[in-house]
């Protein structure tokens, strides 16, 4: 076929309205490789007895990374100088097929240096290779735990036990099939015994219900992933400030103790404690409105809700927590507070009253010991303030700054008209573990997160070091940002006048000037002449930065999990611990900051699925959120009544002392450097001494400049009035010999 028909078919695929602009590009491609003469119904017809080929895997790159010859993902990708991506076979079929070397998509004409030794781009071919690592479901495979069969069904302990008892003793078979972030009650799919975990039922010690799925961690008072939620709590008398009735309780956070030492644990406040690891666990069920599992250990002695010595660790159904907020506490140091309101459709172990009734087990039985508070019996709300409990109400008045954190209007766990019960609103979150370990297990998610980071580094401009910005990829097969590669050659022109200028003779002659890659020095004149950003590079970088974040989050979730019973300490005498995890996430979360204000404000927010985020955040895409609040909390943004000011913490002493030590500089200056310095009172005394040295070394040098410039000026005026009594009899003197003449 000839150009002029080849043209004549493009038309009139371009003119046919029964095609879409997808249907039209495709039939394009197969004139151009030659394929336009095949009947499109046999395109796709096997043989009879053909095994049809499975799915491939979905790796994020289908829609992206398409070669425009093909339509399959690139294989061997090499990038054109228009910035369109072939499968090299692909490429050199059709530069040896076509008389005119030019892009199928955009007729731009290739030269032909590039024709004859195109480049594999060696990052592209590294990103498909890290986004085809791990893409199973994950929901494919159903959770099994490795080996546990082989288990006993009891805790055991082995001759080389050191202590008696259970000090020493291994965890016995998991009963349960849920795994360890499974949230809401254990329903009876999961019980071998059919009947679920029901409440009031108990175990001997944290082992056995550890066995049973009720509370995973043994040692830990909070099971939970900071990038998740928190699952389950355990009440066992860890902290003075908890405060337990029943239907609802003041529950107090982890860590602010001082553990060095290879202490297990310690009863004194040392230091303020932070949403951060399983504390932040707790705020994001909180503001998703998640139910969390409640365990109540005989070891609180303080609460009449406790069980006894007869039924030692006993569940007791599951809670909602509707604020969360962190006030000073007994000891001084800010402790981080949750009020937990139970939301179970079965009735309590201390409630008298018969089963089948909705108020027994959910809120609106604690509502009615608040004062005589009307009940209110929708329950897919979050509790309004006039319905809190007093005790909560008081204490959010003295919160840090003002900043109280509420449950979302849309919880997850809510109440069910239909149905007339608790339940699931939205979907369960998705478990983030995995079928004996294979994919999403902690070295999984570290492997795909290796190889993403590694990928990753490959966009690199060569210009700047960084992560391409707009990317462009030149012939020679390197990559750049298309600020920095403007940057570079922006003085330099295309073509300049030679010879002669020496001379001063005007030459007609021109010389082109050459514009070397800044990598391996090839000349890039004519490619800067049209030079575009590669859309397709630009958005698997996106999609690489997008992949990253979550595969970080997924292995600090895993590390969390792992690490849950070792890293916190709780001692047999009640003293509660929390597991550790290293995450930074993003809080699902909306904060009312009130600084300088006694109000406390209390702001809400619908939070997005943490478990298998659907479009994660990315510095290109996103801006800051404006926190959402809700027709109920109207009359809750109304100033509260100023109640008494909480005594100054140990840090915001040692702040006003430097304030008042180093009046010359500024206050926000140095609460600043407090909070850069972690609160380091001597890491701030060097910083405020080294600045207060420069300043007086800086006014010192200025002061021996001064005196130095007016030396100079007085020495300037003394030459001049020795020099002018000299000059005058001169002048005189020329005077007269011109009067002799």
């Amino acid at each position: 076929m000839d150009q002029a028909a080849m043209m004549k078919r493009v038309m009139e695929i371009q003119r046919d309205p029964n095609l879409t602009d997808a249907e039209k590009a495709v039939r394009r491609q197969q004139l151009m490789s030659g394929k336009w003469a095949a009947p499109a119904e046999e395109e796709g017809d096997q043989e009879d007895g053909a095994v049809k080929s499975e799915p491939k895997p979905e790796h994020g790159l289908s829609n992206t990374l398409q070669c425009t010859i093909c339509h399959e993902l690139c294989n061997r990708p090499v990038t054109a100088p228009c910035q369109h991506n072939f499968c090299l076979k692909c490429f050199q079929d059709h530069v040896n097929k076509s008389k005119k070397k030019c892009c199928p998509t955009c007729r731009t004409e290739f030269s032909a240096k590039f024709c004859a030794n195109p480049r594999i781009n060696t990052a592209l071919t590294m990103a498909i290779r890290a986004f085809k690592i791990g893409t199973v479901n994950p929901s494919s495979k159903p959770f099994e735990r490795i080996n546990d069969a082989d288990r006993p069904d009891e805790a055991f302990t082995t001759d080389r036990a050191v202590r008696a008892g259970r000090a020493n003793a291994a965890s016995g078979r998991i009963m349960v099939t849920v795994p360890n972030d499974h949230f809401g009650p254990i329903p009876a799919s999961a019980d071998p015994r059919g009947t679920g975990i029901k409440v009031g039922e108990w175990w001997k010690d944290r082992l056995d219900c550890r066995q049973w799925g009720a509370h995973f961690p043994h040692v830990a008072g909070i099971a939970g992933q900071s990038n998740v939620g928190a699952q389950s709590v355990v009440l066992s008398g860890g902290y003075e400030d908890d405060r337990d009735e029943g239907e609802w309780f003041l529950y107090t956070g982890s860590g602010g103790r001082d553990l060095s030492g290879n202490k297990r644990t310690s009863k004194v406040q040392s230091f303020d404690q932070t949403f951060d690891n399983m504390n932040k666990a707790l705020k994001l069920s909180c503001t998703k409105g998640l139910p969390v599992r409640v365990v109540r250990s005989y070891k609180e002695k303080r609460s009449a809700y406790a069980p006894g010595v007869e039924t030692p660790v006993r569940y007791d159904g599951v809670y909602r927590i509707v604020r969360c907020w962190r006030k000073p506490g007994a000891q001084g140091p800010l402790m981080c507070r949750y009020l937990f309101m139970r939301c179970d459709n079965e009735p309590a172990p201390w409630s008298s009253e018969g089963e089948g009734v909705w108020d027994h087990g959910g809120v609106v039985a604690g509502l009615r010991s608040f004062e005589g508070a009307e009940a209110d019996n929708t329950g897919d709300r979050p509790v309004d303030d006039a319905a809190l409990p007093a005790p909560a109400l008081e204490e959010m008045k003295q919160a840090d700054k003002g900043q109280v954190y509420s449950m979302a209007d849309k919880p997850w766990w809510g109440w069910l008209e239909d149905k007339q019960e608790w339940g699931w609103t939205r979907a369960a979150p998705v478990s983030q573990q995995r079928a004996g370990g294979e994919e999403g297990g902690s070295k999984t998610v570290r492997k795909r997160l290796s190889e993403q980071e590694r990928a990753l580094r490959e966009f690199a401009c060569g210009i700047c070091k960084k992560t391409v910005v707009d990317p462009v990829s030149t012939p020679c097969g390197h990559n750049f940002c298309k600020a920095c590669l403007d940057k570079k050659f922006a003085g330099i022109a295309d073509e300049v006048a030679g010879g002669g200028h020496a001379a001063g003779i005007r030459s007609i002659r021109v010389r082109k000037q050459l514009k070397p890659c800044p990598t391996c020095k090839t000349d890039l004149m004519e490619f800067l002449k049209g030079a575009a950003v590669n859309r397709d590079m630009a958005e698997v970088v996106a999609k690489l930065q997008e992949s990253i974040a979550r595969a970080r989050e997924e292995a600090s979730g895993a590390a969390g999990e792992e690490g849950e019973e070792g890293v916190a300490a709780v001692d047999e005498g009640g003293e509660e611990g929390v597991a550790g995890v290293d995450e930074e996430a993003e809080e699902g979360a909306g904060v009312s900051d009130g600084e300088g204000a006694s109000d406390a404000a209390i702001v809400s927010e619908d939070a997005a699925p943490a478990a298998a985020p659907e479009q994660p955040a990315s510095s290109a895409e996103t801006g800051p959120r404006e926190p959402a609040i809700s027709a109920h909390q109207v009359e809750a943004l109304s100033p509260i009544p100023p109640s008494v000011p909480a005594p100054p913490s140990q840090q915001d002493k040692v702040t006003v002392a430097l304030i008042e030590e180093y009046e010359d500089f500024d206050a926000g200056l140095i609460q600043a450097l407090m909070e850069q310095e972690d609160n380091d009172e001597a890491a701030v005394r060097y910083c405020l001494r080294r600045m207060r040295a420069q300043v007086a070394a800086e006014a010192k040098k200025q002061q021996k400049q001064a005196q130095l410039v007016g030396a100079s000026a007085g020495g300037d005026k003394a030459m001049a009035s020795e020099v002018a009594p000299a000059a005058e009899p001169a002048v005189a003197g020329g005077r007269a010999k011109r009067a002799r003449r």
